[in-house]
């Protein structure tokens, strides 16, 4: 069975919005106010949570470790789990394009480095999770993205075939999984990263999701 992985942040939502304003509920915590800008700092936003924190503390000019990294990332995850859809937005197309995919007999994944809970929250909040046919994120494995495990188990739970699938995404980290587990990557150019994603090779980009299904088609039949 031919399946479609998606990554979730920063592929097929606009997640950056909520993920600063998290960020800077560990700043305020600590009496330094809002740090983090949107939308200037919506590329680390979908970096994760402690490359947020290292770019704060760094702005800040405020000497930090890791174990000060450690100690805000609860205060983060509280923060975003109580606001975790005000902002976000799916990309446009996002959802037509997953409609689309399952009605040409495709399954559909998600593999997401977001911690498992939020990701399944999130996606019910925008009612956007019962359309997946497996759902797959940090903590439901030991390993993450760029470990291939992840993917393979999100296919798996689709019940699909690893070597007739394709990871959608759009960092470095997307394509490193992509190679890791020997199958074909698009990384999708409408995120912040941009064009700069060329740089990647991937097998292919895509500026729209309209312009998706023919991308998938070309790779994976």
């Amino acid at each position: 069975m031919r399946t479609v992985v998606f990554d979730l942040d920063g592929t097929l939502a606009d997640t950056s919005g909520d993920l600063l304003d998290a960020a800077n509920a560990v700043f305020r915590a600590a009496g330094h106010g809002d740090v983090l800008e949107h939308p200037r700092d919506a590329g680390t936003a979908l970096r994760g949570g402690r490359a947020m924190m290292t770019l704060g503390y760094e702005r800040l000019g405020i000497t930090f470790t890791h174990d000060d990294i450690d100690a805000g990332y609860p205060i983060l995850l509280e923060a975003y789990d109580k606001q975790i859809a005000d902002k976000t937005t799916l990309y446009d197309g996002a959802r037509a394009v997953v409609t689309r995919l399952k009605l040409a007999g495709y399954k559909v994944a998600v593999c997401t480095n977001k911690p498992i809970t939020l990701a399944e929250k999130l996606l019910k909040e925008i009612d956007f999770y019962d359309v997946f046919d497996a759902v797959v994120g940090a903590k439901t494995l030991p390993v993450s993205k760029p470990d291939p495990a992840p993917y393979i188990l999100a296919v798996e739970q689709a019940g699909g075939d690893v070597s007739q699938s394709v990871l959608i995404g759009d960092t470095a980290t997307d394509r490193k999984t992509s190679t890791a587990a020997g199958v074909p990557s698009i990384l999708v150019t409408f995120s912040p990263a941009g064009n700069s994603v060329q740089e990647l090779f991937p097998d292919e980009t895509i500026d729209h999701f309209d312009h998706l299904d023919a991308a998938v088609a070309k790779l994976i039949g």
